[in-house]
């Protein structure tokens, strides 16, 4: 199973990719993970991707499509019964590139879920999150503090504002969003696997709504 996630940035992909991959033994292939890994370990490709995120823009097609072939090679050898990409794919070049990946597999594309969320929401989200550069782990300084202001709960690391949650990379970012990526779901609806589900809800309540969104495609349900 190949699940993708689309909506804009803040629009919750991750936390409800972390919920629905153990459900179905999916891999979560997240390429804003995997670069802010790289860039963590100050590889010639982090400081590449870097420049990027902190000028609010995508890395090229071809260095992120080079990544996430190097977890689909990782499914293969039996680490997982397929993905659900969180933030991936994000232009038409990267969509193309995916199936083509998955075609050499056998495999296809099943599910994609558009999470939608007002603009005014996923800014006020975006600029309130704060990020342990150390573990990864993510608060937010309205709803979801730390116990103790500025320090993860989980290592002890030092809270950070990353690059792109500025109030002018958010800005770039969700323009770029509208630019590149929601074209896909024309791409994506054309084969009609396209279902939507409102973000702007509890996180249990978005989860029970993906959760049917897939069953629907599984059983092959129209929107």
């Amino acid at each position: 199973m190949y699940v993708v996630l689309i909506g804009p940035q803040g629009s919750g992909k991750g936390t409800q990719a972390d919920r629905l991959a153990p459900k179905h033994s999916l891999m979560k292939i997240a390429t804003g993970d995997l670069f802010r890994a790289e860039i963590a370990a100050g590889t010639e490709l982090g400081q590449l991707v870097d420049r990027y995120l902190e000028m609010g823009e995508l890395a090229p097609d071809e260095v992120t499509l080079a990544i996430v072939e190097e977890r689909l090679a990782t499914i293969d050898k039996g680490a997982a019964a397929g993905a659900v990409f969180d933030g991936f794919p994000r232009t038409d070049g990267q969509a193309r590139g995916l199936d083509d990946a998955l075609a050499k597999r056998g495999a296809a594309i099943g599910h994609v879920v558009e999470i939608v969320v007002p603009q005014s929401t996923l800014i006020e989200r975006l600029e309130g999150r704060r990020v342990c550069p150390s573990c990864g782990k993510t608060f937010h300084v309205l709803f979801n503090r730390p116990a103790v202001e500025g320090v993860c709960d989980r290592c002890g690391g030092q809270l950070e504002q990353r690059p792109d949650d500025t109030p002018e990379a958010i800005r770039q970012r969700l323009a770029l969003y509208h630019e590149n990526t929601a074209p896909l779901l024309d791409y994506y609806s054309a084969r009609g696997l396209v279902r939507r589900v409102n973000g702007d809800q509890p996180i249990d309540a978005v989860e029970r709504e993906i959760d049917q969104a897939v069953a629907a495609s599984e059983n092959g349900i129209s929107e």
